[in-house]
């Protein structure tokens, strides 16, 4: 068996007989564990297929929130700021040393989900005056994923040849990386790297309700000493002036659907999310390789945090590749408990159910399709 696959349980082809003779029997996420080589973390650390297009004027201001079209003017005037990416000529002997950039390094887009923060980030990075090799982008996650694969110091390396680094979804979920973040990120802005971060939380107030926040303040306040703050308000784009997404189909709909689509992917919700916590978060988006659509039955509610944590992540990369998801069982707004939802991964939560909303909303038209042939 190859590293790429594991024993997880199949689709079973005569659950349901599919509606087309000659479907083909859909993917298995189950099936996938795939191994991601460091250089392909580096290299893809660039803006996710959903927001290649992203710009600043393809972003829509909600008229009633004046702080929006506020930020797209104040991120366009940070990115006109930045250096190239062109290394800087060696200096002759006398001449004096460049002042070193008063005032934060980067900016903090802190805003609740759906505001448009990310096409923002992604905007910057499209805007900023630097080849893309001289670019990063990618979620909180991707980053402490990278130091695990690099280690810190070739990291500090890699990254501290960038002109920007763009990071999505920043959070502090455990001491350790309040300690790694803040210490690279330090390190970063030592090195000439502008920073931009996208976050539900201000920066001062990362890591509250989930540790003692007390017991971390040097390392978040240092963090928050690199950022100008800039709050975006709103309401959720994805549900503004929206229907509500489509209830839950019946498991045959999502079967039959899963063998007629093509690249769709079939599998059960608890064998999922049990073969999630053995798949590193990092490989999450390779597991989606190729997959065009996701199919899921039984979808129930998620047991414990842990698993919870992971299928954000999961939630994260398919909203990142527009992936549509088409389920049974619970509807996503049933997935976590009242106290996963009061806790301090609640922003998480709403994220996840915001985001599998938008793509349940999507996986409509591929039922839409069946109905007609």
């Amino acid at each position: 068996m190859s590293p790429s696959e594991s024993s997880s349980p199949q689709p079973d082809p005569t659950a349901v007989p599919p509606a087309d003779g000659d479907a083909a029997t859909p993917a298995a996420l189950t099936a996938r564990a795939p191994h991601v080589p460091a250089e392909r973390l580096v290299a893809e650390m660039v803006p996710p297929p959903r927001f290649q297009g992203a710009r600043f004027d393809t972003y829509i201001p909600d008229a009633k929130q004046p702080s929006q079209a506020e930020a797209v003017q104040v991120l366009s005037d940070f990115a006109d700021g930045i250096e190239g990416g062109r290394a800087p000529e060696k200096r002759r002997w006398f001449a004096r040393k460049p002042a070193a950039p008063k005032g934060p390094r980067g900016v903090y887009l802190d805003g609740g989900y759906g505001v448009g923060k990310t096409h923002l980030l992604a905007s910057l990075w499209h805007a900023t005056p630097a080849p893309a090799e001289r670019k990063a982008f990618g979620t909180f996650v991707e980053l402490t994923n990278l130091v695990g694969a690099l280690g810190f110091q070739q990291t500090v390396r890699t990254l501290g040849e960038h002109r920007l680094l763009c990071i999505d979804e920043f959070e502090l979920d455990d001491p350790g990386d309040t300690v790694l973040v803040s210490t690279l990120l330090g390190k970063l802005v030592d090195a000439g790297v502008a920073l931009a971060a996208t976050s539900n939380t201000l920066p001062g107030k990362l890591g509250e309700g989930r540790f003692a926040a007390a017991d971390f303040l040097r390392e978040i306040q240092g963090l928050s000493a690199q950022f100008r703050p800039l709050r975006i308000d709103g309401e959720d784009y994805r549900h503004r002036g929206l229907p509500d997404a489509p209830a839950p189909y019946d498991d045959e709909t999502v079967t039959r659907t899963a063998y007629r689509t093509p690249g769709a992917s079939l599998d059960d919700f608890p064998s999922l999310l049990e073969h999630l916590s053995t798949v590193h978060p990092s490989r999450y988006g390779a597991m989606c390789d190729g997959i065009e659509a996701v199919c899921l039955t039984d979808v129930q509610a998620v047991p414990d945090q842990s698993t919870a944590l992971r299928l954000v992540v999961l939630a994260d990369r398919l909203y990142d590749r527009e992936v549509p998801v088409l389920t049974s069982g619970k509807a996503f707004d049933e997935l976590f408990s009242e106290e996963m939802l009061r806790g301090g991964y609640r922003k998480k939560y709403f994220r996840a159910i915001s985001r599998l909303t938008a793509l349940a909303r999507d996986a409509g038209a591929l039922v839409a399709d069946g109905s007609r042939h």
